[in-house]
């Protein structure tokens, strides 16, 4: 007997996958990268969690279809911010079950518990994603399944319903026993795994899609860097360190990259449509957060435009500019 389990990487995933795996039923943790986990590399930390329980890892990359498929029409809406979780699981679970015959496997393990997330785990929820997905009871969710009525696994003797639980609610002190007495040094607090729960995030989305069609490139402008409105009514995104230079130096359809020539500094990516104002505004602030000499001017090469410009005095003044000219960003996303 065979099964794939959803692993966020979380506690309550690992929990679900060890449970069924006390069993005698072979495991393979299914991992679909949507493209807004952490800005971590979570690769090592995933190998990591799966190999002390001794399961297989599949790390699936989903993020295009769940970009243009379900992030911006969910079926059920969107939980506190831009998460539309409900949809987001079934999505998951679609592709699972996918896969179930060519891997041979006979049903799927989530580590959801009732009660723990408003939006995605209740009840009604879990029914919602099962009618989505067409599961017909081929989703067990070993840590609340005592709770839930039984699954095609427990109906058919696969698994014994007796040794699944009834944890519900938002409390971890019965999941955080067990990983403690299974000696587990590798799991994940819960909350903070999806940047689409992320206020910042969320707002960035929100001031994207209400301004023109969003495209796959946004996904690095949403995650990184310093997202700002300029007056003239372009964006502008700055790096914030070397990392992020790596993240966004990818190119974009629609934005322009702003070289540094001649100066140390970061990476910064402004709309293609921006005026001559706002790109002239642009390069003196990325120039602010270089590396430069004070009264100096700069050659900076905005797309295939050169203009000299004289930076901000200091970063504190940029700073004070910024917080000047992001004001119309909305509060509540």
């Amino acid at each position: 007997m065979k099964a794939l389990a959803l692993f966020s990487g979380g506690l309550d995933s690992l929990l679900s996958m060890k449970l069924i795996q006390e069993m005698g039923i072979e495991v393979v943790a299914l991992h679909f990268n949507i493209g807004f986990g952490a800005n971590r590399d979570k690769l090592e930390y995933l190998q990591n969690a799966t190999a002390q329980i001794g399961v297989e890892l599949r790390v699936l990359d989903i993020q295009e279809q769940f970009f243009n498929e379900v992030l911006f029409n969910p079926v059920h809406g969107y939980g506190k911010y831009f998460n539309p979780c409900i949809d987001c699981h079934a999505n998951m679970f679609r592709h699972a079950l996918r896969l179930l015959e060519g891997e041979g496997a006979s049903f799927i393990i989530s580590g959801e518990v009732i009660g723990q997330r408003p939006k995605s785990q209740r009840r009604e929820a879990l029914h919602q994603v099962e009618n989505l997905t067409q599961t017909k009871g081929l989703i067990l969710r070993p840590l609340s399944a005592k709770l839930l009525p039984p699954t095609l696994a427990e109906e058919r003797g696969w698994v014994d319903r007796e040794k699944l639980l009834d944890i519900h609610g938002r409390g971890r002190d019965r999941q955080l026993a067990m990983a403690k007495s299974y000696g587990w040094v590798y799991f994940e607090k819960p909350g903070g795994g999806c940047l689409l729960t992320d206020s910042h995030v969320a707002l960035k989305l929100k001031d994207i899609t209400q301004r023109r069609k969003p495209v796959m490139e946004d996904i690095a402008l949403v995650k990184s860097g310093r997202y700002l409105l300029l007056p003239e009514g372009a964006r502008l995104v700055i790096s914030r360190n070397q990392e992020e230079n790596r993240k966004l130096e990818r190119p974009h359809p629609l934005m322009d990259f702003i070289h540094p020539k001649d100066w140390v500094g970061p990476i910064a990516l402004l709309d293609k449509e921006a005026s001559l104002s706002d790109r002239a505004l642009a390069g003196s602030l990325t120039l602010a957060y270089g590396k430069h000499e004070p009264n100096q001017e700069y050659e900076v090469m905005i797309g295939k435009e050169r203009l000299t410009l004289r930076p901000f005095p200091s970063k504190s003044e940029a700073q004070r500019f910024i917080l000047g000219i992001a004001q119309d960003l909305p509060k509540n996303p």
